[in-house]
Protein backbone atom coordinates (compact mmCIF):
# COMPACT_ATOMS: atom_id res chain seq x y z
CA UNK A 1 0.00 0.00 0.00
CA UNK A 2 2.89 2.37 0.76
CA UNK A 3 5.10 1.54 -2.20
CA UNK A 4 5.09 0.70 -5.88
CA UNK A 5 6.02 -2.72 -7.14
CA UNK A 6 8.45 -1.17 -9.59
CA UNK A 7 9.36 2.44 -10.33
CA UNK A 8 8.29 3.57 -13.81
CA UNK A 9 11.62 5.06 -14.92
CA UNK A 10 11.57 6.83 -18.28
CA UNK A 11 14.44 8.12 -20.41
CA UNK A 12 14.29 10.63 -23.26
CA UNK A 13 17.69 11.54 -24.62
CA UNK A 14 20.10 12.18 -21.72
CA UNK A 15 17.19 12.97 -19.38
CA UNK A 16 15.68 10.45 -16.99
CA UNK A 17 12.76 10.69 -14.58
CA UNK A 18 10.24 8.56 -12.73
CA UNK A 19 6.67 8.76 -13.99
CA UNK A 20 4.32 8.91 -11.00
CA UNK A 21 0.88 9.35 -12.49
CA UNK A 22 0.98 12.83 -14.03
CA UNK A 23 4.22 13.79 -12.24
CA UNK A 24 7.73 13.75 -13.70
CA UNK A 25 9.67 13.01 -10.51
CA UNK A 26 13.35 12.70 -9.59
CA UNK A 27 14.50 14.40 -12.81
CA UNK A 28 18.12 13.57 -13.68
CA UNK A 29 20.56 14.30 -16.46
CA UNK A 30 23.23 11.67 -17.12
CA UNK A 31 22.44 10.17 -13.72
CA UNK A 32 22.83 13.45 -11.79
CA UNK A 33 19.74 14.68 -9.96
CA UNK A 34 18.47 18.07 -11.13
CA UNK A 35 14.92 18.56 -9.82
CA UNK A 36 12.56 16.93 -7.36
CA UNK A 37 9.76 17.10 -9.95
CA UNK A 38 7.65 18.96 -12.48
CA UNK A 39 3.91 18.45 -12.69
CA UNK A 40 0.69 20.19 -13.68
CA UNK A 41 -1.63 21.09 -10.81
CA UNK A 42 -5.27 22.16 -10.65
CA UNK A 43 -6.58 23.77 -7.41
CA UNK A 44 -10.20 24.72 -6.77
CA UNK A 45 -11.37 27.86 -4.95
CA UNK A 46 -10.58 26.27 -1.56
CA UNK A 47 -7.11 25.09 -2.70
CA UNK A 48 -8.25 21.49 -2.90
CA UNK A 49 -6.40 19.52 -5.58
CA UNK A 50 -8.34 18.17 -8.56
CA UNK A 51 -6.41 15.03 -9.48
CA UNK A 52 -5.31 14.59 -13.08
CA UNK A 53 -6.12 11.21 -14.59
CA UNK A 54 -3.66 9.95 -17.21
CA UNK A 55 -5.72 8.27 -19.94
CA UNK A 56 -2.77 7.22 -22.09
CA UNK A 57 0.95 7.79 -22.57
CA UNK A 58 2.64 8.29 -25.94
CA UNK A 59 6.43 7.87 -25.92
CA UNK A 60 9.28 8.26 -28.42
CA UNK A 61 13.06 8.38 -27.94
CA UNK A 62 12.92 12.16 -27.47
CA UNK A 63 9.46 12.86 -26.06
CA UNK A 64 6.76 11.67 -23.70
CA UNK A 65 3.15 12.84 -23.91
CA UNK A 66 0.56 12.36 -21.17
CA UNK A 67 -3.08 12.70 -22.19
CA UNK A 68 -4.78 13.94 -19.04
CA UNK A 69 -8.12 15.07 -17.66
CA UNK A 70 -9.40 16.07 -14.23
CA UNK A 71 -11.44 13.61 -12.20
CA UNK A 72 -13.55 16.42 -10.68
CA UNK A 73 -16.62 17.47 -12.68
CA UNK A 74 -16.47 20.90 -11.01
CA UNK A 75 -13.07 21.47 -12.63
CA UNK A 76 -13.56 20.12 -16.19
CA UNK A 77 -10.10 20.39 -17.76
CA UNK A 78 -8.41 18.09 -20.24
CA UNK A 79 -5.36 18.18 -22.48
CA UNK A 80 -1.74 17.11 -22.49
CA UNK A 81 1.46 17.30 -20.47
CA UNK A 82 4.45 16.80 -22.75
CA UNK A 83 8.15 16.35 -22.00
CA UNK A 84 10.57 16.67 -24.91
CA UNK A 85 14.27 17.01 -25.51
CA UNK A 86 15.33 20.19 -27.30
CA UNK A 87 19.06 20.11 -27.93
CA UNK A 88 20.62 19.70 -24.48
CA UNK A 89 17.54 20.90 -22.58
CA UNK A 90 14.36 19.27 -21.30
CA UNK A 91 11.14 21.16 -22.04
CA UNK A 92 7.93 20.32 -20.18
CA UNK A 93 4.70 21.81 -21.52
CA UNK A 94 1.09 21.69 -20.38
CA UNK A 95 -1.92 22.56 -22.50
CA UNK A 96 -5.23 22.21 -20.66
CA UNK A 97 -8.64 23.30 -21.97
CA UNK A 98 -11.75 24.01 -19.89
CA UNK A 99 -14.95 22.30 -21.08
CA UNK A 100 -17.09 24.78 -19.13
CA UNK A 101 -16.41 27.82 -16.92
CA UNK A 102 -14.63 27.06 -13.67
CA UNK A 103 -13.10 28.87 -10.71
CA UNK A 104 -9.55 28.05 -9.71
CA UNK A 105 -6.88 29.39 -7.38
CA UNK A 106 -4.07 27.85 -9.44
CA UNK A 107 -3.87 25.88 -12.66
CA UNK A 108 -0.55 25.22 -14.39
CA UNK A 109 2.93 23.81 -13.99
CA UNK A 110 5.00 23.73 -10.80
CA UNK A 111 8.67 22.82 -10.39
CA UNK A 112 10.10 21.47 -7.14
CA UNK A 113 13.74 22.17 -6.21
CA UNK A 114 15.28 19.67 -3.75
CA UNK A 115 15.95 20.95 -0.20
CA UNK A 116 19.62 20.01 -0.45
CA UNK A 117 20.07 23.13 -2.59
CA UNK A 118 19.42 25.31 0.48
CA UNK A 119 22.12 27.96 0.76
CA UNK A 120 23.04 27.84 -2.93
CA UNK A 121 23.48 31.14 -4.73
CA UNK A 122 20.53 31.91 -6.99
CA UNK A 123 20.39 34.10 -10.09
CA UNK A 124 16.87 35.30 -10.90
CA UNK A 125 15.72 36.62 -14.27
CA UNK A 126 12.59 38.72 -13.84
CA UNK A 127 9.71 39.40 -16.23
CA UNK A 128 11.12 42.92 -16.84
CA UNK A 129 14.43 41.52 -18.05
CA UNK A 130 16.24 42.58 -14.87
CA UNK A 131 18.51 39.99 -13.20
CA UNK A 132 19.03 39.84 -9.44
CA UNK A 133 21.14 37.63 -7.17
CA UNK A 134 20.02 35.98 -3.94
CA UNK A 135 20.31 32.54 -2.30
CA UNK A 136 17.97 29.70 -1.53
CA UNK A 137 17.21 30.05 2.20
CA UNK A 138 18.80 27.75 4.76
CA UNK A 139 16.36 28.53 7.58
CA UNK A 140 12.77 27.88 6.53
CA UNK A 141 11.57 31.11 4.96
CA UNK A 142 8.22 32.29 6.34
CA UNK A 143 7.33 34.11 3.14
CA UNK A 144 8.10 33.69 -0.55
CA UNK A 145 11.87 34.00 -0.96
CA UNK A 146 11.65 34.99 -4.65
CA UNK A 147 9.02 36.88 -6.67
CA UNK A 148 8.52 37.73 -10.36
CA UNK A 149 10.41 34.80 -11.87
CA UNK A 150 11.03 34.31 -15.57
CA UNK A 151 14.17 32.22 -15.05
CA UNK A 152 16.42 30.75 -12.33
CA UNK A 153 20.02 29.52 -12.20
CA UNK A 154 21.86 27.84 -9.32
CA UNK A 155 24.52 25.22 -8.64
CA UNK A 156 23.87 22.00 -6.77
CA UNK A 157 26.38 19.18 -6.28
CA UNK A 158 28.55 20.17 -9.21
CA UNK A 159 25.64 20.80 -11.58
CA UNK A 160 24.67 24.23 -12.88
CA UNK A 161 20.90 24.14 -13.23
CA UNK A 162 18.68 26.54 -15.14
CA UNK A 163 14.92 26.91 -15.37
CA UNK A 164 13.08 29.13 -17.84
CA UNK A 165 9.32 29.74 -17.51
CA UNK A 166 6.75 30.62 -20.17
CA UNK A 167 3.02 31.28 -20.03
CA UNK A 168 2.80 33.24 -16.76
CA UNK A 169 4.82 35.02 -14.08
CA UNK A 170 6.13 32.57 -11.48
CA UNK A 171 7.26 32.91 -7.86
CA UNK A 172 8.71 30.63 -5.17
CA UNK A 173 7.62 29.42 -1.75
CA UNK A 174 9.55 27.38 0.80
CA UNK A 175 7.48 24.21 1.07
CA UNK A 176 9.51 22.98 4.02
CA UNK A 177 6.99 25.08 6.00
CA UNK A 178 4.48 22.27 5.33
CA UNK A 179 7.15 19.55 5.80
CA UNK A 180 7.41 19.11 2.01
CA UNK A 181 10.94 18.35 0.87
CA UNK A 182 11.19 21.13 -1.71
CA UNK A 183 11.22 24.75 -2.77
CA UNK A 184 8.21 25.17 -5.09
CA UNK A 185 8.20 27.45 -8.13
CA UNK A 186 4.62 28.08 -9.21
CA UNK A 187 2.42 30.51 -11.09
CA UNK A 188 -0.02 32.78 -10.68
CA UNK A 189 1.39 35.24 -8.14
CA UNK A 190 -0.51 35.09 -4.86
CA UNK A 191 -0.74 38.90 -4.80
CA UNK A 192 -3.30 38.63 -7.62
CA UNK A 193 -6.96 38.01 -6.74
CA UNK A 194 -8.18 34.44 -6.36
CA UNK A 195 -10.20 32.48 -7.20
CA UNK A 196 -10.15 33.52 -10.85
CA UNK A 197 -12.26 32.22 -13.72
CA UNK A 198 -11.17 30.09 -16.65
CA UNK A 199 -13.82 30.37 -19.34
CA UNK A 200 -15.31 27.60 -21.44
CA UNK A 201 -12.87 26.76 -24.24
CA UNK A 202 -10.07 28.76 -22.60
CA UNK A 203 -6.68 27.05 -22.59
CA UNK A 204 -3.94 27.16 -19.97
CA UNK A 205 -0.59 26.87 -21.73
CA UNK A 206 2.69 26.92 -19.84
CA UNK A 207 6.20 25.57 -20.30
CA UNK A 208 9.29 25.02 -18.18
CA UNK A 209 12.68 24.51 -19.86
CA UNK A 210 15.35 22.75 -17.80
CA UNK A 211 19.09 22.90 -18.47
CA UNK A 212 21.82 21.16 -16.50
CA UNK A 213 25.52 21.66 -17.14
CA UNK A 214 27.76 19.09 -15.45
CA UNK A 215 30.81 21.01 -14.29
CA UNK A 216 33.97 18.95 -14.24
CA UNK A 217 36.42 19.64 -11.41
CA UNK A 218 33.92 21.92 -9.65
CA UNK A 219 33.60 21.72 -5.90
CA UNK A 220 30.21 20.91 -4.43
CA UNK A 221 28.38 24.01 -3.21
CA UNK A 222 28.54 24.14 0.57
CA UNK A 223 25.21 23.77 2.32
CA UNK A 224 24.15 23.55 5.92
CA UNK A 225 24.13 20.21 7.79
CA UNK A 226 20.36 20.54 8.06
CA UNK A 227 20.01 20.97 4.31
CA UNK A 228 22.24 17.98 3.58
CA UNK A 229 20.32 15.82 6.04
CA UNK A 230 17.06 16.95 4.50
CA UNK A 231 18.10 16.11 0.97
CA UNK A 232 19.54 12.75 1.99
CA UNK A 233 16.28 11.74 3.64
CA UNK A 234 14.40 12.97 0.58
CA UNK A 235 16.40 10.68 -1.69
CA UNK A 236 18.95 13.26 -2.75
CA UNK A 237 22.52 12.94 -3.87
CA UNK A 238 25.22 11.20 -1.90
CA UNK A 239 23.27 8.39 -0.26
CA UNK A 240 21.18 5.38 -1.17
CA UNK A 241 19.70 4.79 2.29
CA UNK A 242 18.38 7.34 4.77
CA UNK A 243 18.74 6.37 8.43
CA UNK A 244 17.39 7.80 11.66
CA UNK A 245 19.74 7.18 14.55
CA UNK A 246 18.09 6.68 17.93
CA UNK A 247 20.20 7.54 20.96
CA UNK A 248 19.82 8.94 24.46
CA UNK A 249 19.28 12.70 24.36
CA UNK A 250 17.27 13.67 27.42
CA UNK A 251 13.59 13.22 28.17
CA UNK A 252 11.38 12.16 25.26
CA UNK A 253 8.31 14.33 24.66
CA UNK A 254 5.01 13.20 26.14
CA UNK A 255 2.79 11.40 23.64
CA UNK A 256 -0.89 12.28 23.34
CA UNK A 257 -3.77 11.41 21.02
CA UNK A 258 -6.50 13.57 19.53
CA UNK A 259 -10.08 12.82 20.51
CA UNK A 260 -12.04 11.01 17.83
CA UNK A 261 -14.29 13.17 15.67
CA UNK A 262 -16.09 10.14 14.20
CA UNK A 263 -19.84 9.66 14.66
CA UNK A 264 -21.36 8.00 17.69
CA UNK A 265 -21.62 5.38 19.00
CA UNK A 266 -18.24 5.63 20.64
CA UNK A 267 -16.59 2.48 21.99
CA UNK A 268 -16.65 1.95 25.73
CA UNK A 269 -13.68 3.69 27.41
CA UNK A 270 -12.22 0.30 28.32
CA UNK A 271 -12.01 -0.58 24.61
CA UNK A 272 -10.40 2.62 23.39
CA UNK A 273 -6.94 1.32 24.23
CA UNK A 274 -5.36 4.62 25.24
CA UNK A 275 -2.48 2.92 27.05
CA UNK A 276 -0.20 5.53 28.62
CA UNK A 277 -1.26 8.50 26.48
CA UNK A 278 -0.38 11.68 28.34
CA UNK A 279 -3.30 13.76 27.07
CA UNK A 280 -6.36 13.90 24.82
CA UNK A 281 -6.37 16.84 22.40
CA UNK A 282 -9.87 18.09 21.66
CA UNK A 283 -10.70 20.99 19.36
CA UNK A 284 -13.95 22.80 20.16
CA UNK A 285 -15.58 25.10 17.61
CA UNK A 286 -17.52 27.50 19.83
CA UNK A 287 -19.66 28.58 16.86
CA UNK A 288 -21.21 25.07 16.83
CA UNK A 289 -23.78 24.44 19.59
CA UNK A 290 -22.69 20.80 19.86
CA UNK A 291 -19.25 21.52 21.28
CA UNK A 292 -20.25 20.43 24.84
CA UNK A 293 -21.00 16.92 23.55
CA UNK A 294 -17.57 16.77 21.90
CA UNK A 295 -15.95 17.87 25.15
CA UNK A 296 -17.75 15.28 27.26
CA UNK A 297 -16.91 12.44 24.89
CA UNK A 298 -13.24 13.46 24.76
CA UNK A 299 -13.10 13.62 28.57
CA UNK A 300 -14.54 10.11 28.80
CA UNK A 301 -11.40 8.75 27.12
CA UNK A 302 -9.50 9.24 30.38
CA UNK A 303 -6.30 11.30 30.06
CA UNK A 304 -6.14 15.02 30.89
CA UNK A 305 -7.45 17.29 28.15
CA UNK A 306 -5.40 19.44 25.79
CA UNK A 307 -8.17 21.86 24.78
CA UNK A 308 -8.07 23.98 21.61
CA UNK A 309 -10.91 26.53 21.42
CA UNK A 310 -11.90 28.15 18.12
CA UNK A 311 -13.60 31.49 18.80
CA UNK A 312 -17.15 31.94 17.47
CA UNK A 313 -16.18 35.21 15.75
CA UNK A 314 -13.15 37.40 15.11
CA UNK A 315 -11.88 39.06 18.28
CA UNK A 316 -10.82 42.69 18.55
CA UNK A 317 -13.31 43.99 15.97
CA UNK A 318 -15.70 45.75 18.36
CA UNK A 319 -16.59 45.87 22.05
CA UNK A 320 -19.95 44.19 21.40
CA UNK A 321 -18.32 41.36 19.46
CA UNK A 322 -15.72 40.84 22.19
CA UNK A 323 -18.47 40.76 24.81
CA UNK A 324 -20.23 37.98 22.91
CA UNK A 325 -16.97 36.07 22.53
CA UNK A 326 -16.23 36.50 26.24
CA UNK A 327 -19.65 34.99 27.06
CA UNK A 328 -18.88 31.96 24.88
CA UNK A 329 -15.47 31.55 26.49
CA UNK A 330 -17.05 31.82 29.94
CA UNK A 331 -19.40 28.95 29.06
CA UNK A 332 -16.48 26.88 27.77
CA UNK A 333 -14.34 27.52 30.84
CA UNK A 334 -17.25 26.60 33.12
CA UNK A 335 -17.54 23.30 31.26
CA UNK A 336 -13.77 22.71 31.49
CA UNK A 337 -13.87 23.12 35.26
CA UNK A 338 -15.54 19.70 35.54
CA UNK A 339 -12.57 17.93 33.95
CA UNK A 340 -8.83 17.48 34.25
CA UNK A 341 -7.23 19.95 31.82
CA UNK A 342 -3.52 19.88 30.98
CA UNK A 343 -3.52 23.06 28.89
CA UNK A 344 -5.82 25.28 26.87
CA UNK A 345 -5.41 27.43 23.76
CA UNK A 346 -7.72 29.63 21.70
CA UNK A 347 -7.54 30.66 18.04
CA UNK A 348 -9.05 33.32 15.82
CA UNK A 349 -11.47 31.91 13.21
CA UNK A 350 -10.98 34.68 10.63
CA UNK A 351 -9.35 38.04 9.94
CA UNK A 352 -5.66 38.96 9.68
CA UNK A 353 -4.77 36.62 12.56
CA UNK A 354 -6.84 33.71 11.26
CA UNK A 355 -5.99 30.44 13.06
CA UNK A 356 -3.55 32.26 15.39
CA UNK A 357 -3.60 32.86 19.16
CA UNK A 358 -3.06 36.60 18.94
CA UNK A 359 -3.04 39.16 21.75
CA UNK A 360 -6.80 39.81 21.61
CA UNK A 361 -7.66 36.10 21.66
CA UNK A 362 -5.39 35.23 24.56
CA UNK A 363 -6.56 38.25 26.55
CA UNK A 364 -10.18 37.12 26.25
CA UNK A 365 -9.27 33.55 27.21
CA UNK A 366 -7.19 34.73 30.17
CA UNK A 367 -10.06 36.93 31.32
CA UNK A 368 -12.50 34.00 31.25
CA UNK A 369 -10.10 31.80 33.22
CA UNK A 370 -9.42 34.52 35.80
CA UNK A 371 -13.12 35.21 36.25
CA UNK A 372 -13.84 31.53 36.89
CA UNK A 373 -10.82 31.02 39.13
CA UNK A 374 -9.66 28.11 36.97
CA UNK A 375 -5.86 27.81 36.91
CA UNK A 376 -4.93 26.15 33.62
CA UNK A 377 -1.75 26.78 31.59
CA UNK A 378 -2.49 28.87 28.47
CA UNK A 379 -0.63 27.85 25.33
CA UNK A 380 -0.91 29.35 21.87
CA UNK A 381 0.43 29.41 18.37
CA UNK A 382 -1.05 28.22 15.09
CA UNK A 383 -4.07 25.97 14.81
CA UNK A 384 -2.70 24.99 11.40
CA UNK A 385 0.76 24.24 10.05
CA UNK A 386 4.23 25.40 11.02
CA UNK A 387 3.77 27.76 8.05
CA UNK A 388 1.43 30.06 9.97
CA UNK A 389 3.49 29.72 13.16
CA UNK A 390 6.59 30.74 11.21
CA UNK A 391 4.84 33.71 9.57
CA UNK A 392 2.71 34.98 12.44
CA UNK A 393 4.57 34.25 15.67
CA UNK A 394 5.05 38.00 16.12
CA UNK A 395 1.33 38.16 16.92
CA UNK A 396 1.67 35.82 19.90
CA UNK A 397 1.59 37.48 23.33
CA UNK A 398 4.41 37.02 25.79
CA UNK A 399 4.16 34.76 28.82
CA UNK A 400 2.46 31.83 27.11
CA UNK A 401 3.05 28.50 28.87
CA UNK A 402 3.67 26.75 25.56
CA UNK A 403 3.63 27.06 21.78
CA UNK A 404 1.67 24.93 19.33
CA UNK A 405 1.38 24.03 15.64
CA UNK A 406 0.22 21.04 13.60
CA UNK A 407 2.03 18.72 11.19
CA UNK A 408 0.27 17.47 8.06
CA UNK A 409 2.53 15.85 5.43
CA UNK A 410 -0.22 15.29 2.83
CA UNK A 411 -1.21 18.91 2.32
CA UNK A 412 0.15 19.58 -1.17
CA UNK A 413 0.37 16.02 -2.43
CA UNK A 414 -1.01 12.65 -1.36
CA UNK A 415 1.84 10.55 -2.74
CA UNK A 416 3.49 8.06 -0.40
CA UNK A 417 6.85 9.60 -1.33
CA UNK A 418 5.59 12.80 0.23
CA UNK A 419 5.02 11.01 3.54
CA UNK A 420 8.51 9.53 3.57
CA UNK A 421 10.25 12.74 2.48
CA UNK A 422 8.45 14.77 5.14
CA UNK A 423 10.30 13.06 8.00
CA UNK A 424 13.54 15.02 7.67
CA UNK A 425 11.51 18.20 7.21
CA UNK A 426 9.73 17.48 10.48
CA UNK A 427 13.09 17.64 12.23
CA UNK A 428 13.72 21.02 10.59
CA UNK A 429 10.37 22.54 11.61
CA UNK A 430 10.66 21.24 15.18
CA UNK A 431 14.17 22.67 15.51
CA UNK A 432 13.15 26.04 14.10
CA UNK A 433 10.01 26.20 16.30
CA UNK A 434 12.12 25.63 19.40
CA UNK A 435 14.48 28.40 18.28
CA UNK A 436 11.54 30.77 17.74
CA UNK A 437 10.15 29.85 21.17
CA UNK A 438 13.34 30.86 22.92
CA UNK A 439 12.89 28.42 25.80
CA UNK A 440 9.08 28.19 25.83
CA UNK A 441 7.98 24.52 25.58
CA UNK A 442 6.65 23.46 22.17
CA UNK A 443 3.64 21.18 21.79
CA UNK A 444 3.45 19.65 18.29
CA UNK A 445 0.07 18.39 17.22
CA UNK A 446 -2.14 17.15 16.02
CA UNK A 447 0.14 15.18 13.70
CA UNK A 448 -2.11 13.68 11.03
CA UNK A 449 -1.65 12.33 7.52
CA UNK A 450 -4.11 14.76 5.97
CA UNK A 451 -5.13 18.18 7.34
CA UNK A 452 -7.49 18.10 10.31
CA UNK A 453 -9.21 21.15 8.79
CA UNK A 454 -8.86 23.27 5.65
CA UNK A 455 -6.99 26.33 6.82
CA UNK A 456 -6.96 27.96 3.37
CA UNK A 457 -10.64 27.50 2.49
CA UNK A 458 -12.46 30.55 1.16
CA UNK A 459 -15.83 29.08 2.19
CA UNK A 460 -17.28 28.49 5.67
CA UNK A 461 -16.14 25.34 7.53
CA UNK A 462 -18.57 22.39 7.55
CA UNK A 463 -20.55 21.98 10.77
CA UNK A 464 -23.08 19.31 11.78
CA UNK A 465 -26.74 20.21 11.41
CA UNK A 466 -27.46 18.71 14.83
CA UNK A 467 -25.95 19.41 18.25
CA UNK A 468 -25.09 15.77 18.93
CA UNK A 469 -22.33 13.53 17.60
CA UNK A 470 -24.51 11.28 15.43
CA UNK A 471 -22.88 12.68 12.25
CA UNK A 472 -19.45 13.29 13.74
CA UNK A 473 -17.94 16.76 13.77
CA UNK A 474 -14.85 18.77 12.87
CA UNK A 475 -12.29 16.70 11.00
CA UNK A 476 -14.81 13.98 10.21
CA UNK A 477 -16.67 16.40 7.95
CA UNK A 478 -13.59 17.13 5.82
CA UNK A 479 -11.62 15.10 3.29
CA UNK A 480 -9.24 13.77 5.92
CA UNK A 481 -9.47 9.97 5.65
CA UNK A 482 -6.51 8.12 4.16
CA UNK A 483 -6.21 4.37 3.46
CA UNK A 484 -2.62 4.35 4.76
CA UNK A 485 -4.04 5.02 8.25
CA UNK A 486 -5.01 1.33 8.32
CA UNK A 487 -1.73 -0.08 6.98
CA UNK A 488 1.00 -1.78 9.05
CA UNK A 489 3.61 0.61 7.61
CA UNK A 490 1.98 3.44 9.56
CA UNK A 491 3.58 2.14 12.77
CA UNK A 492 7.08 2.52 11.31
CA UNK A 493 6.24 5.98 9.96
CA UNK A 494 4.89 7.08 13.35
CA UNK A 495 8.05 5.97 15.13
CA UNK A 496 10.17 7.83 12.57
CA UNK A 497 7.97 10.95 12.88
CA UNK A 498 8.23 10.93 16.67
CA UNK A 499 12.01 10.53 16.44
CA UNK A 500 12.24 13.41 13.96
CA UNK A 501 10.10 15.76 16.08
CA UNK A 502 11.70 14.85 19.42
CA UNK A 503 14.22 17.67 19.61
CA UNK A 504 15.15 19.23 22.93
CA UNK A 505 12.50 21.81 23.77
CA UNK A 506 9.54 19.87 22.35
CA UNK A 507 7.39 18.98 25.35
CA UNK A 508 4.64 16.88 23.72
CA UNK A 509 3.61 15.21 20.48
CA UNK A 510 -0.03 14.44 19.65
CA UNK A 511 -0.77 11.90 16.91
CA UNK A 512 -3.88 11.04 14.92
CA UNK A 513 -7.21 10.35 16.69
CA UNK A 514 -7.94 7.76 19.35
CA UNK A 515 -10.40 5.64 17.30
CA UNK A 516 -12.30 5.70 14.03
CA UNK A 517 -11.13 6.12 10.43
CA UNK A 518 -8.38 8.57 11.42
CA UNK A 519 -7.58 6.81 14.68
CA UNK A 520 -4.91 4.52 16.01
CA UNK A 521 -7.57 1.82 16.02
CA UNK A 522 -10.91 0.86 14.68
CA UNK A 523 -13.05 -0.82 17.31
CA UNK A 524 -11.27 -4.09 18.01
CA UNK A 525 -8.38 -3.58 15.53
CA UNK A 526 -5.23 -1.56 16.01
CA UNK A 527 -3.88 0.72 13.25
CA UNK A 528 -0.61 1.70 14.88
Amino acid sequence: MWGRAEADRRRIGVWEFELRGDELADIRRSGRRVLRSIRAVVRDRDWNTADLVVDRVTATETSLMLHVRTADERMPLSGVVRAEVRGESLRVLCDLEAASPLETNRTGLVALIPPGAAGAGLSVAHSTGRVSDTALPVAISPHQPVFDIAGLRWRDDGVEIGLAFDGDVFEMEDQRNWTDASFKVYSRPLALPFPYEVGAGERVRQAITVTADLMANTAVVATSDAALMADAAAGGHGTEDALIELRRAGAFPEIGLSASTAPDPAPAPAHVGRGDAASTLVELDLAWPGWPAALERAASEGPPLDVRLVLPAEAGVSDDADAAIAASLSDAVTALARHRVARVAAFQPSGPARHISDEATVALLRGALDQSGLAVPIVGGARSHFTEFNREHHRLPRHLAGLTFSVTPLFHSRDTEQLVESLAMQRLVATQAVEIGGGVPVHVGPVSLRPHFNDVATTAPPRPAASDLSAGYGTHLTDADDPRQRSPELAAWTIASAAALAVRGVASLTFFESWGPRGILEIGRAHV
